[in-house]
């Protein structure tokens, strides 16, 4: 079962999408530097079952487009049943991963991806000089220049 610490909506980490945006507990990577590393321990956070989920597509429909998850790929399970649920209400899904690719099955339910571990000194996708790659899944495009400003 997937544990999440932090639940917000975000307007900036997919551009053009007002996204419901999950911090999944657990991560394995460990990035130096990581944002979030409060988030590591995977028994910490509030479940995030199904039903947790459809609670909150409820309360935010027609306010959200998109439904972002900050980790989780590894357990592809249970994050395929939640992407698929929001997938079902007609939203938007993206997944932020530091791995450089993750599975088919994954890629399928999802409209954006972010991959690429965090390296301080390339930055984030708001750097020119990132190893991130931002990707809309349905065309293939980049999209990291949506994060640069000029």
């Amino acid at each position: 079962m997937l544990r999440f610490t932090d639940e917000q909506i975000a307007f900036q980490e997919v551009p053009g999408e007002v996204s419901l945006a999950y911090t999944i507990a657990g991560c394995p990577l460990g990035c130096k530097g990581c944002h979030s590393s409060y988030s590591w321990r995977s028994d910490q956070g509030t479940a995030l079952t199904p039903l947790y989920l459809q609670h909150c597509l409820e309360r935010y429909k027609g306010l959200i487009s998109c439904v972002l998850f900050l980790g989780g790929e590894w357990q592809p399970d249970a994050l395929i049943a939640l992407l698929k649920l929001s997938r079902s209400a007609n939203l938007n899904t993206c997944l932020y991963t530091g791995l450089d690719d993750v599975s088919p099955q994954l890629k399928q339910q999802l409209t954006y991806l972010k991959t690429g571990r965090w390296l301080a000194e390339c930055g984030g996708l708001n750097s020119p000089n990132t190893n991130q790659v931002f990707t809309d899944l349905r065309t293939g495009q980049r999209l990291n220049h949506l994060f640069v400003k000029p």
